[in-house]
């Protein structure tokens, strides 16, 4: 939570220099901020690959998993679940994205298919529900 303190700050500054310099000097500033988000990419890079070639603290995870009345394997559910509301998230916020502006556009010329086009919306928003549904039952078998 402290991390956002000092983030949010630095992240609203660069947006804002960012459209100043956009709007100042049009073109040429694409180019920075195109090496600039290389640099960012291999960065990220360097630290991905250094932690995945980190020696892991098996003692440390095994003993904190049994104290927790866990197996050390119990990541993996929980994984499992964190993509699977995620993945369902983002296929709801997609899919009532496309069939809302089909409703409002059919509402506009037709007024009366206001429940027919909610129902449709509705039934999209129940690909979230799913998901939750699957991390439920995940983190209950972890």
């Amino acid at each position: 939570m402290t991390a956002w303190l000092f983030v949010l700050p630095v992240l609203v500054i660069a947006c804002v220099a960012t459209t100043y310099a956009t709007r100042r000097r049009g073109r040429g500033v694409v180019g920075t901020l195109l090496i600039g988000n290389l640099v960012l990419l291999v960065l990220a890079l360097v630290v991905m690959v250094a932690a995945l070639d980190a020696q892991p603290a098996v003692a440390d995870s095994v003993t904190s998993a049994q104290a927790a009345g866990g197996s050390p394997s119990t990541w993996a559910a929980l994984l499992g679940a964190a993509i699977a509301v995620a993945g369902s998230s983002i296929g709801a916020a997609i899919a009532v994205a496309y069939t809302g502006a089909a409703a409002l556009a059919a509402l506009s010329e037709r007024p009366e298919l206001f429940g027919r086009a909610m129902v449709i919306v509705g039934l999209a928003e129940g690909i979230a529900i799913y998901g939750l549904i699957v991390a439920v039952i995940l983190i209950g078998k972890a």
